[in-house]
């Protein structure tokens, strides 16, 4: 089976606090490694640092957002209005998250964007990436009882089928990797370095290799008619 490799999509954090914890390593995780051991990274992450460093004090949370405990926020990041950031999630130095979002167990890279309406869950989002209003990145196969996911998600690979080893995980979303509006992503997707993806597509299941853009097809050929207004 071909192995995903987080360090060929995403770059570490560098600064602040969480770059002294096991996220400081990273880009040194192969992806299904990393799933199976992300609830126990984040507890000895949690407990590498002190209380007074699991949010930075230079971070912006607006009031009306909510932050869960175990939720490890870096210098500079912006959360804003009734955004939910919730179980096991990091948001690295410089991350923003717009109005009304939903982060659940995600990794949020250095400077990396999210516009406004967005749900990301059980993701991994590269450095400086930026995903636009309305991107949803789901973490579960459809199954009789959603609230038991049952089916292992799976990436289409070049050269096969990737086991990811687990029922929830979203996407990995390479570095400086940009998004239009009105996109759904995953489960089971891993988009390389620096990709576009336009408005309107969906992406589960597969590989995108860095340096791609991503679009779905679109009505190009518009018809515009003057209206007959009567006469006054």
């Amino acid at each position: 089976m071909e192995r995903i490799n987080l360090g060929d999509y995403v770059t570490a954090p560098t600064e602040g606090a969480i770059a002294t914890t096991v996220y400081g390593g990273l880009e040194n995780f192969e992806l299904a490694e990393f799933l199976a051991q992300w609830k126990g990274l984040q507890r000895e992450a949690l407990v590498t640092l002190r209380q007074d460093q699991r949010i930075h004090p230079s971070s912006f949370i607006h009031p009306t957002a909510i932050i869960s405990d175990d939720v490890i926020i870096g210098p500079d990041v912006k959360v804003h209005e009734f955004t939910t950031v919730r179980k096991g999630s990091v948001l690295c130095a410089g991350a923003q998250i717009g109005f009304n979002c939903e982060v659940t167990a995600t990794f949020i890279g250095e400077g990396a964007v999210l516009g406004h309406r967005i749900g990301v869950n059980r993701t991994i989002l590269g450095a400086r990436a930026h995903l636009s209003a309305g991107v949803t990145v789901a973490a579960i196969n459809m199954t009789t009882d959603m609230r038991k996911p049952d089916r292992e998600v799976i990436i289409r690979t070049m050269t096969g089928l990737y086991r990811c080893g687990t029922t929830q995980f979203g996407a990995v979303i390479g570095d400086d990797t940009q998004t239009g509006n009105n996109i759904s992503i995953g489960p089971g997707a891993a988009i390389g370095r620096r990709c576009q993806i336009t408005s309107g597509v969906s992406l589960a299941i597969r590989t995108v290799p860095e340096d791609c853009t991503v679009t779905a097809p679109h009505v190009s050929e518009v018809s515009v008619r003057r209206r007959r207004v009567p006469a006054l």
